[in-house]
């Protein structure tokens, strides 16, 4: 295993307050839905551009609940674990962020 998977793939776990779960949740549902949708312009043979602006739609809900899952992470569990002394969160997080920006 390459020091960087053993730095970014963790099996750790993280307690979300009710506000945030169901915030979380909220956008999941809706780009589910966002999904479906473009499911059903495919199969009722929809104009392709019709399709692509539902397409960049859903990328722009994706986007935009990375950058809320991003922020609470490092509001939480990465403010924690730097006043814990614990540096190696840092890198995880280095490594993160060049994964969402590939």
């Amino acid at each position: 295993m390459k020091e960087e998977e053993k730095l970014c793939c963790s099996h750790k776990t993280k307690e979300r307050s009710e506000k945030e779960y169901k915030d979380l949740i909220h956008r999941l549902n809706r780009i589910e839905g966002q999904i479906r949708g473009i499911k059903g312009m495919v199969e009722k043979n929809a104009y392709c551009p019709d399709i692509l602006v539902q397409v960049a739609a859903v990328n722009a809900a994706l986007g935009s609940f990375n950058k809320v899952l991003l922020a609470n992470h490092i509001r939480t569990c990465v403010a924690q674990d730097i006043r814990e002394g614990k540096d190696e969160t840092i890198d995880e997080l280095v490594c993160t962020l060049q994964k969402l920006m590939r």
